[in-house]
């Protein structure tokens, strides 16, 4: 009884229970997600009923409408085109099926900005988890890598390490996308009194999640995770002198790992070597190279793809059969398209064309106009908005376009993507700042 009157259920607090869920599903699996998603969009529509629509619309919202009435508009254009040469390609009205699924994501951007402009979302919560699980990866990674064995018996592969992803190699990109919230629980949503912890827990955290994606043997979010840190460290100067220590206690734990384990070392050896090799292929255009990596050959394959379907693109998740249908393929060649082309603009062209291409980029530039510039180049309401600084940085990761990506208009992207962006437009819309709540 003590619990349920110190934390009464109310539809906050229910609603809360659910973005709190957020970082924990995405460690259960799509399925999971899908259901949090599901239960968020429609918990809020129930509770509050046609008030969630009722927000102001602005320039971004207009353009996001046009782009999902894309998605779906190439789903039927693209599907009628397999109808009409009698290809089940993955079944009769497959791709506009999957567009109509699809929208859940516009209504779970919708559901954000009417919980952030409501006062409904309580961010404590969602940094707590974030906190929370990141740490429980690391931690189970840095086990798995001594024991053989992560807690729930989980090998690793190879060089790689999955921790309690299992043979799904993604622990890395995780740690890399939900540990920075951590460093900034503290100065967020504690008392002052707190803050002298900040010495000690800032480096301990920073080491951990760094020393976890290494083991992880995830080489991409490595570089996007020391990216974050680094614009954090450049635009919050207060934030420096936590983390410098940090970075000089890592850089010789690095170089430890590096010299002494051998899996660390032919990881990361190799990703250098795959670095050198691309760019020598890409300036001499040497993309018959027998010798080219898998990720040139998958973005090598986007353009012959893009090309069919110019405009509005080739419908979402078809990239793998037009990429064996384009024209200049090797017809002798044994190698299979993979699902996407391994970057989110290159997907974006071939499923939703140029059209597509320019909705999402400039829903982006206007993304970073309203949070990036306008809290640190010009003045606005935003000069002391310190919650939106991890979602500015980690968007910033998310959408760097050189980098191998996963698939767009998969579970755990879209929603992860679509989860900063929610709250991005939510905080820098909001004419009284967010903090005043705390």
């Amino acid at each position: 009884m003590y619990l349920l009157s110190k934390f009464p259920i109310t539809k906050s607090n229910y609603l809360n229970l659910l973005i709190f869920i957020i970082p924990v599903s995405f460690v259960a699996g799509n399925m999971i997600i899908n259901i949090n998603l599901i239960l968020l969009i429609l918990s809020t529509l129930l509770l509050h009923g046609k008030k969630v629509f009722k927000i102001k619309y602005f320039l971004v919202d207009k353009l996001f409408f046009a782009f999902f009435f894309l998605v779906l508009l190439t789903g039927i254009v693209n599907d009628y085109y397999f109808y009409s040469i009698s290809l089940a390609w993955k079944g009769y009205f497959a791709t506009i099926v999957k567009s109509v699924f699809f929208l859940k994501y516009l209504l779970f951007y919708i559901v954000l900005r009417y919980l952030i402009e409501t006062n409904t979302l309580n961010f404590k919560y969602f940094f707590t988890s974030c906190t929370l699980m990141s740490l429980f990866v690391s931690f189970d990674i840095i086990y798995q890598f001594f024991n053989g064995t992560d807690i729930f018996g989980h090998k690793g592969i190879k060089n790689n390490l999955g921790g309690p992803f299992g043979d799904e190699l993604i622990a890395g990109g995780y740690i890399q996308r939900f540990s920075i919230f951590s460093f900034f629980l503290i100065p967020l949503f504690y008392s002052e009194k707190y803050l002298k912890y900040l010495k000690f827990t800032t480096p301990f955290l920073f080491i951990i999640f760094l020393i976890a994606i290494v083991l992880s043997g995830n080489r991409m979010p490595l570089l996007l995770f020391l990216l974050t840190v680094t614009l954090i460290i450049i635009f919050q100067k207060h934030t420096r002198k936590y983390f410098f220590p940090s970075i000089i206690t890592f850089t010789l734990v690095l170089y430890l790992l590096f010299s002494f384990n051998s899996k660390v070392r032919e990881n990361f050896g190799g990703f250098y070597g795959q670095v050198s090799t691309m760019t020598i292929i890409v300036l001499n255009k040497d993309f018959n190279n027998k010798n080219m990596p898998p990720y040139l050959k998958e973005f090598a394959s986007f353009h012959g793809t893009w090309l069919m379907n110019k405009y509005i693109g080739g419908g979402i998740k078809n990239f793998r059969y037009y990429c064996h249908e384009r024209s200049n393929i090797d017809k002798d060649s044994k190698f299979i398209c993979n699902m996407h082309p391994h970057n989110y603009y290159l997907e974006i062209l071939t499923e939703t064309g140029i059209v597509g291409f320019l909705l999402i980029f400039i829903i982006f530039m206007i993304i970073l106009y309203l949070t990036f510039l306008k809290k640190y180049f010009m003045k606005s309401k935003l000069d002391d908005n310190k919650i939106i600084i991890a979602f500015i940085f980690l968007f910033i990761a998310e959408i760097f376009p050189i980098k191998s990506t996963g698939s767009f208009f998969t579970t755990g992207n879209t929603t992860y993507l679509f989860l900063l962006i929610g709250i991005l437009i939510g905080l820098a819309r909001k004419d009284i700042l967010i903090e005043k709540k705390y």
